[in-house]
């Protein structure tokens, strides 16, 4: 029994309420979609590019050379992780198929328990990790949006096995790292060897997935900013970040210094980025006004600061025409879905958070049916009610067909779609299917395969294309070079392909 006039310290509430353990239900039933859709790999977009980095590092680990066409060459593509994979690859003779999936387990796993880490640095609240994935993967739009270091639940589908996704992973895990090394123990920052794993970490970061790593660098500022570091804090931040630039400097893959002026040449196929905002974005208006909560409490919080950071770069690249500039709105999103998710999760008065759990339910709902095509991915557009089953985006067929006829190293000559998956099975094509910036050749091999493929171009003409890029093997779609000089048909593919040999 209590003693009169005494009081007795109540310990903070720990265990989760029952809405709590909901979310995390939820939360669990949406990362068991991803790790199915994992199973199925749907193809879409740059997992071909990925595939036959894995072909290249597999087959020669230190002097790979150009990924996609037959040219010593460095990649950006050539990064710790791909190594990692690539090694992986050779040392188990596994596919690089099923490496990539076992990759993709890693990077999902990596960005759970990152985004777990970093929400627990803001929040102590059981609900808060679970809402923040919630929130990182629904809150988005009504119009679905794929694109790599974009963590909607429909572009995380089809992106999990890029290195993206890797790349965030150990982005939230930078921030949360960094967080307690601000804090540090005793009012004293963390040690020296702390800030220099740190730097490490940036630049591996960095290497992966430079977009990504512009965000990372972005929240890593805003994490430093919003803690009122001081000098100490500072000199320490120096040393981490010399550390990361000598690592970027040293990697020997490819001069990460020299992708500072490949901004220009990726403008054009950054475009669509700025296009539709609203139908791709409007659900995180929510989190735009938890935002503003956070601000009117504190002016330097650090997920408003990240807000400000990323809104403004991608701002400015709208204004300059610097389209490339768009793959930075995760720096505005990111903070904006994860301070909704705390602010419901928080300790305000009641009926302010039930208000909040409602209006972000309803939304997070809105989501859920806007990317539910993603089930597609696990059980066919088939096994789906017609409503859903419109949301499904087909993915691309492989090109499995052809590798009982051209081996590892064949060049191809194919159209820019086929030149995308050709790779991914070890062979090269003539022009790359994805823009690249150390290949200095690549309009002039653009513009041979335009020539190779127009109506009626002589047989000279092909023949010294063929000559000069080495193509022992022809992809084609219809009749376009049926009965053409010094082709014979071997193989016909799904959707009216057709596989040539080239004679001579």
């Amino acid at each position: 029994m209590q003693r009169s006039g005494t009081t007795r310290a109540v310990p903070p509430r720990t265990v989760a309420a029952p809405w709590a353990v909901v979310v995390g239900a939820v939360a669990a039933l949406v990362l068991l979609l991803l790790l199915l859709v994992v199973v199925r790999l749907p193809w879409a977009g740059d997992l071909g590019m990925h595939a036959a980095t894995l072909q290249r590092l597999r087959h020669s680990p230190l002097t790979p050379g150009n990924p996609l066409v037959d040219a010593d060459t460095p990649s950006p593509y050539y990064s710790p992780w791909a190594v990692l994979l690539g090694c992986a690859a050779r040392l188990s003779g596994f596919s690089v198929f099923v490496v990539l999936r076992l990759g993709a387990l890693v990077a999902l796993g990596l960005l759970v328990t990152g985004v777990w880490r970093y929400v627990r640095t803001l929040s102590a609240r059981p609900a808060a990790p679970p809402l923040a994935l919630l929130c990182l993967v629904l809150l988005w739009g009504t119009a679905t949006f794929t694109w790599s270091g974009f963590l909607g639940l429909h572009s995380l589908a089809l992106t999990v096995a890029y290195p993206s996704v890797f790349a965030l992973g150990l982005a939230f895990h930078l921030w949360a790292w960094l967080a307690g090394a601000v804090r540090g123990s005793g009012g004293r920052p963390a040690g020296w060897g702390v800030w220099l794993g740190l730097g490490v970490l940036w630049a591996v970061i960095l290497l992966v997935h430079q977009f990504s790593g512009i965000v990372a660098s972005l929240g890593a500022l805003a994490v430093v900013c919003g803690a009122r570091a001081g000098r100490r804090v500072w000199g320490r931040l120096g040393a981490g970040l010399s550390t990361g630039a000598a690592v970027l400097w040293l990697w020997p893959y490819y001069d990460f210094y020299a992708l500072l002026g490949a901004g220009d040449g990726m403008d054009a196929v950054h475009r669509s980025l700025y296009r539709d905002l609203s139908g791709r974005y409007w659900l995180v208006l929510v989190g735009v006004a938890a935002l503003a909560v956070r601000w009117w409490r504190d002016r330097r919080d650090a997920l408003v600061l990240f807000f400000l950071l990323g809104a403004a770069v991608f701002v400015a690249g709208g204004v300059s025409g610097h389209w490339s500039w768009g793959r930075v709105l995760p720096a505005a999103l990111i903070p904006a879905q994860l301070a909704v998710a705390l602010e419901v999760a928080g300790s305000g008065r009641r009926a302010v958070r039930v208000a909040g759990a409602c209006v972000l339910a309803a939304a997070l709902a809105v989501g859920a049916w806007a990317q539910a095509g993603t089930l597609g991915y696990v059980v066919g557009r088939e096994a789906l009610p017609g409503a859903v089953a419109k949301k499904v985006r087909e993915p691309w067929a492989g090109y499995h067909w052809i590798t009982p006829w051209v081996g590892y190293g064949d060049v191809v000559m194919a159209r820019r779609l086929p030149s995308r998956r050709i790779p991914a099975y070890g062979a090269y094509t003539v022009a790359p299917g994805y823009p690249d910036f150390f290949l200095r050749d690549e309009d002039a091999r653009a513009a041979a395969v335009r020539r190779y493929f127009t109506p009626g171009a002589a047989g000279e003409v092909r023949r010294e294309i063929v000559r000069e890029y080495g193509v022992r093997w022809v992809v084609d779609r219809g009749p376009g070079l049926r009965g053409a000089e010094g082709l014979r048909l071997v193989a016909r593919g799904p959707g009216g392909q057709v596989l040539y040999a080239v004679t001579e």
